[in-house]
This record gives C-alpha cells, structure tokens and sequence, in this order.
C-alpha cells in the first residue's frame, strides 16, 4: 500500500490551518450584513503580521523526510519549486519562468530565472534541482514519497532499487538555468506534481555541511521561498519573516507570519476573540452561532470520506449487500445538518470542482453516481440476505477522532432506519484501524483520501493493487482502464478511461461508498485579505495575502 502515507498530508489543507477565498469554479463561502450581534471577533489585530495554528507538533523540516501537512505548511512558504500554485489553485511558473514539452509529451525543459538567489546570497542553479530530485528517488528520502518521482522519471525506480546510476536518470542540468526531465509515459498532471514540496530544490553544498543537523533549527536551512524561517520549535510552532533575496519579494505583502501549536479548538476560538490568531476554524457545534458574522466563512477541499468495503468479507463479498449500504445513507443530511461545517454531500468519488476537461469538471463531467434511495436499499439488502441465507452481522471500523465517531453514529442510524438492521462501531485509534485494514481484520471502514494534485488520476489509481486497505479489489478491467489512462496521449480518451473506472468502482462492483467532501467553516479578521488555502497539495499560501 505505497500511498497510505499520503493520508496524513491530504494534502489538501489541513483542518485547523484552513483559510478562505478558494478560487475554484464553485467555491462556497459566506457573510452576511455587518453589525450582528454574532460576531465572535475582539481584540486588536496586528497590522504587519499574520498569524494562523495547527492542532499538531511539526514533525520535521527535512524536506525529504517530512509527509505531513504541518511541515508542509511551512515548507511551501520557506521554499519553492518550478511551478506554484496561484490564488485560484492552478500552476504558474516559479522558480522556472517557463517550460517547453515535446511532441510525444515526454520532455519536459525548464528555464530558471535569472538571478535567482539562496537567502545565504548563493546562486540557485538546475543542479540544485538534480540533487533534491535524486535525494527523493533515494534510499534517503523517508517521507514515503519517492513514487511520486519514480512512478514518473525515466530509471528513477531502477536508481532507488540501486540498478540505475545517478546519470542515467531522467533529471539533467543542460546548464545552470536549464533543467531536463525525461518521463516514462505522457503525464498531463506532472507540472503540477512540481508544486509540491517533495519537488523544491536543495543546495548540495549546504546540505552536506549540515549533516543530520540539517533542519534541526531555523539557522541549519537556507530558503528559497517567499519567506524565511526566523525561529522554529516543533512543539510550539514557528515564526516566518519576508525573504528580502526571493524573486518575487516585491509582491509578497504581509512581513511576518507565525504559525503556532493549539491542540484545543476551544482554546483557539478564545485566542481569536482575543485577537491573537488571524483565522480560526470553527467546529461544526459553533457553526450555528456564527454562521451569520461578516467574518464566517466555508470551502470544500479536495478530500472524500468514503465506506470502504473488504470484498474478502464473506458478508461484503455479496454485491447487493454492498449496494444496498450505499443506497441506504443519506447524505445530504449527513453534511448539511450533522457535519454542518462547510462539507458537501458526495455524490461520486471525485470530488466537486476537480478538473475534467477545461470546460466542465470530473464531477459534472460523470454526474452523481452516488445516490439515496431507501427503497432500492431495501430491494438490494432482500436480495443479497437471500443470497446470504441469512441476516448477516456487521461491524463497522472508524477512527476514535470526533468527527468520525459523529459520522459512524449518523451511519448506523441509518442502516437501522432504512435497512433495519444493527451495525456495531468498532472505534480504534487511526493507527489501530489502518493496521486492522492493512492486515484485512474488517468488513467495512470509513477512510478517506486527499487529493496530491489536480487530476482525477490521484484518486483513480489506489485501487490497481488489490490491497486489503483498499479492499482486495482485483478487477482486470478497472486496472486496464487505469493503465491505459496513464499511458494515453490522446487527452479526450484518457479522460474518458477515468470517468468509466469510477462508474465501474463505485456503481458496477460498489466497491466503495463516498460520503461526503470534506470542508471548512472558519472566521477571518476583516484585516486579512486573500490568505488563500488550497484544496489539494500543499496548503495554506501566504504569499498572497494582505493586512489593511
């Protein structure tokens, strides 16, 4: 299961450092007239720095260690890559100021900047880009995301496995501004991958005069980014002032960032009405009381929560029943009044606003596949308990964490309701419960996914393996479909690969059972303009925010 690691960054943007003003067609947000009484805002707010909080300490600097969204938060904003995502969540030239692609779509030649300087004062050239590419194709990187590379790069898996050296890799520095990546198979996605941290560059030299020091502190990293790191404690958060030496510095607005360590939403709520924290998110109990302060605002981030059911199950392995679940959960109720936090009801795998084809996205592209119908959940379960013999017994594995727990409740009175039936909670901490699946200990679970980047082909492919953690599935045909996407340069045919695996995942052999989209609901000072949190890959951008 080489992507489970994925699950902690979800990259999408984490749910405590969420921000607003997500620029995809579609986005929700809300604020109502000002002066209302609701209003959870007090507090002198600070007119050059913003300050933001996560519930969770940040586990590493090290850019080929860390896999975690917190880290990726402040890697995403000390750093930076060929490409960056812009305000309205799509890639535009960075640390590159342009690429050529060849014809059979499997060179890729970027052009650096001129000028581009270390915050050191040290010339930023391809070849820093060579040696964090190869160092995340290593032995060495220990994030769980070298595939991110080698699944792409030309010989970069025979390089981890030790069967290919270092110059027969697709990664070459032409010269000091120009960088060639060779790919194995056309990807229409891979300038976006170049937007996430695991592809920032790293300067050789510096590195290796650190050592196992390097990005222990502040003081051991150099930056790149639109900021720098001026302090950095794991436990208590960090401290980001502007990058005088970044290309772009005349545009970056807000001189000093702080991102604290806030494990209790309460606590954080009482820090923003006191002015301390610049947005905070709200939990689905405080939405109500809120919803209607000029400060309140929601998104969907590019993440599904969904019933993963073990085929290998002797009850699960029975289609109908599996369908009948899926029909049986209505959620629209679900997101709207139990989760009630900016959250949208799933109406297939692929969440809303992911891109289709230019025009209209995955999801209107494929329509809703999803649906609630307690009739047809009804009519499938006769069928499958028939096939069965008898009424099976169900037990249904979840997290220990809130919100999964509130979700597991709403699905098990649903079941009674719709299907008449009693599903036991089997609530386990998420280490326990991805061991349990990963050992294929369960019947069904509520797991989700995050997208990496933009492209339905994130979600799509986690189910080629035939792992338990997805299920045991094993289909031919949905691995056929998938290969051929990946390999396919006629962009119409690729996509049309995708829209009939999903339908064939979710509706034909009911493999899954998405829920809900995940969202948001947060308050904003009204000084703060623009902090923009993206609904997939790396998250929270300070770049372009403002303080009026």
């Amino acid at each position: 299961m080489k992507k489970s690691k994925l699950l902690a960054l979800i990259l999408a943007a984490a749910m405590v450092i969420t921000a607003g003003g997500c620029g995809f067609t579609g986005s929700s947000g809300g604020t109502a007239a000002s002066g209302t009484e609701q209003t959870a805002s007090s507090g002198a707010a600070s007119s050059d720095t913003i300050t933001v909080y996560d519930t969770n300490e940040i586990r590493t600097m090290v850019q080929w260690a860390a896999s975690d969204t917190n880290s990726f938060t402040i890697l995403n904003n000390v750093s930076e890559g060929l490409y960056r995502l812009n305000a309205k969540h799509e890639p535009e030239p960075a640390l590159a100021q342009d690429c050529k692609i060849s014809d059979d779509k499997l060179t890729y030649t970027f052009t650096l900047r001129d000028g581009l300087k270390w915050s050191n004062g040290t010339s930023l050239t391809a070849k820093d880009f060579v040696f964090s590419w190869l160092k995340q194709m290593s032995a060495d990187a220990t994030n769980g995301y070298s595939f991110i590379m080698t699944d792409y790069i030309v010989n970069g898996e025979e390089y981890l496995a030790g069967k290919a050296k270092a110059e027969d890799v697709g990664v070459k520095a032409l010269d000091d501004k120009t960088f060639e990546v060779k790919l194995k198979q056309p990807t229409p996605y891979f300038i976006r991958l170049t937007t996430l941290p695991m592809f920032f560059p790293l300067n050789e030299e510096f590195v290796k005069s650190k050592g196992d020091k390097y990005g222990l502190d502040a003081g051991s990293m150099i930056y790149c980014g639109p900021y720098v790191l001026t302090s950095y404690d794991p436990a208590s958060g960090s401290v980001m002032k502007k990058n005088d030496s970044y290309w772009d510095a005349a545009n970056v607005k807000v001189p000093n960032v702080k991102v604290r360590i806030i494990k209790e939403q309460a606590t954080a709520l009482n820090a923003y009405k006191a002015g301390e924290l610049s947005r905070v998110i709200l939990s689905s109990s405080d939405v109500p009381a809120m919803k209607s302060s000029p400060e309140f605002s929601s998104n969907n981030e590019f993440r599904t929560t969904y019933l993963q059911f073990n085929l290998t199950d002797k009850t699960l392995s029975n289609k109908n029943i599996r369908t009948a679940l899926g029909y049986a959960i209505d959620r629209k109720t679900l997101a709207d009044a139990i989760l009630s936090d900016g959250s949208a009801p799933a109406t297939g795998l692929i969440p809303n606003y992911m891109y289709g084809n230019g025009k209209e996205t995955f999801r209107e592209l494929n329509g809703d596949i999803t649906a609630f119908d307690a009739a047809k959940a009804k009519e499938y379960w006769d069928k499958g308990v028939k096939e069965l013999g008898s009424v099976p017994t169900l037990t249904l594995l979840t997290e220990d964490d809130s919100v999964t727990k509130t979700v597991a409740t709403y699905l098990q009175s649903e079941f009674k309701k719709n299907l008449g039936i009693d599903v036991k909670i089997d609530s386990k901490t998420k280490k326990a419960r991805n061991q349990l699946m990963d050992n294929n200990n369960f019947q069904m679970a509520i797991t989700a996914w995050g997208a990496d980047y933009d492209d339905a082909m994130t979600y799509m492919d986690l189910w080629t393996n035939g792992t338990p953690y997805r299920g045991s599935y094993k289909s031919d045909t949905y691995n056929g479909l998938i290969a051929d996407a990946k390999k396919q340069t006629d962009d119409e045919k690729r996509l049309q690969d995708m829209l009939t695996a999903e339908k064939l995942l979710v509706v034909n052999d009911a493999v899954v059972s998405p829920l809900f989209y995940r969202g948001s609901a947060y308050l904003t000072k009204p000084n703060v303009k623009n902090l923009v949190t993206h609904p997939f890959g790396a998250p929270i951008e300070f770049k372009y925010a403002s303080l009026n």
